[in-house]
């Protein structure tokens, strides 16, 4: 059996929701325990919510199940736009965000779907798009979720240039400009 088979079979296992020890997990897989707790490990450093000791079982800690989902071909395209918008005007961690839920998607629509997600004609330009924006919006965010404070520097009405310590509250988009709300 393929390393990758056995890696799915140990999950699949696992979701029944009881504990399973590794000496029961080798010989069902015919394997050695040492490869079992090898690839109990891996699947932990994997992100699988694996949880238990050895000795006593394993079993996973939530249900990985998710529903299955399918788009046609219009929901796709506003799905692929709207990450290829946040991609350029969303700061690079969002941008980020959006190319890998692109990925994941794309790893589990059918071929022709596929084929019209790399066909898509709609794009997103940078034009006009200031160089620290994506720093910007990364900090702006974190301080946003992590409810804490902010220097900013900006121009006055009257051209003099100010600094205050603002609580951001959000940001809004408006086509080429962000709007910090904020206290």
């Amino acid at each position: 059996m393929r390393r990758a088979d056995r890696l799915f079979q140990i999950v699949q296992i696992l979701r029944n929701k009881r504990l399973v020890t590794a000496h029961d997990l080798a010989e069902r897989l015919e394997v050695s325990e040492r490869t079992i707790y090898r690839d109990i490990q891996d699947l932990s450093l994997s992100g699988v919510p694996v949880e238990g000791e050895t000795g006593v079982g394993y079993h996973l800690r939530y249900s990985l199940d998710i529903p299955p989902i399918m788009f046609d071909a219009d929901e796709l395209e506003a799905l692929v736009l709207g990450m290829r918008i946040i991609k350029v005007w969303g700061g690079s961690e969002l941008g980020n965000s959006a190319q890998s839920a692109l990925d994941k998607i794309q790893a589990v629509i059918p071929e022709e779907l596929k084929n019209h997600i790399d066909d898509s004609k709609l794009f997103a330009l940078g034009f006009g798009r200031r160089e620290d924006l994506e720093t910007t919006l990364d900090t702006c965010r974190h301080a946003i979720d992590g409810f804490k404070y902010i220097s900013i520097h900006y121009k006055r009405a009257d051209g003099m240039l100010s600094q205050r310590e603002v609580k951001p509250l959000g940001l809004f988009f408006w086509g080429n400009v962000w709007t910090l709300t904020g206290w």
